[in-house]
């Protein structure tokens, strides 16, 4: 698959977590964790802490699916049948064959319950084997460790700082860049991945 239709509505699902396509009406059911867990952002560049932040924050990432530019799920765990977050493609360059994954957030109950990973997981395998992607880059606050040591977790690789790259609500902030290529997950990581998570 050389190109994406961003009209489809795409779900990835295994046994854990299904990832369907975010939807202006998953607002309500993402509130809670807005109104509750204003911390989930305090490493975000874009906050979605309150109602108002939230809606603006679920209709950018629409607006960049509807430009071709993203696509953005909903996570819902059937361990616990809850929505538990958010998470989405963007930058997607297929004439370079790249993306970056992120924009990735879990309430605090699904945090280090192994969700992620799994999502991770989803989500990678149909970068590589499904959209032929080469390369897939993570970013995260250079801050945030916890961030940080799930994606080494993955078996992502960092690549270096950003720094002083982009706006946050804190102000001006340094990014990690890490990233995971086509040869490395066909070459054991997928399966090192998998072994984790079973």
């Amino acid at each position: 698959m050389s190109t994406f239709d961003f009209t489809f509505d795409l779900t990835l699902e295994n046994k854990r977590v299904e990832l369907r396509p975010l939807a202006k009406t998953d607002i309500a059911f993402l509130l809670p964790f807005s109104l509750k867990e204003p911390a989930l952002w305090d490493y975000s560049i874009t906050s979605a802490a309150g109602e108002e932040a939230l809606t603006t924050y679920v209709e950018n990432a629409l607006a960049l699916r509807n430009n071709k530019k993203g696509y953005p799920f909903l996570v819902f765990d059937k361990a616990t049948q809850q929505v538990a977050g958010s998470t989405r493609f963007y930058d997607m360059d297929f004439h370079h064959k790249t993306l970056s994954l992120g924009y990735t957030w879990y309430g605090k109950k699904f945090q280090r319950t192994g969700l992620n990973r799994q999502c991770k997981l989803l989500l990678l395998t149909f970068s590589f084997e499904k959209l032929k992607m080469e390369r897939v880059e993570f970013r995260a606050d250079a801050r945030n460790q916890r961030s940080l040591d799930a994606m080494k977790g993955i078996g992502c690789t960092l690549e270096g700082i950003l720094r002083n790259n982009c706006t946050s609500p804190s102000g001006r902030r340094n990014s990690a860049v890490l990233s995971i290529l086509k040869e490395e997950w066909d070459g054991g990581l997928k399966n090192k991945l998998m072994e984790k998570i079973h």
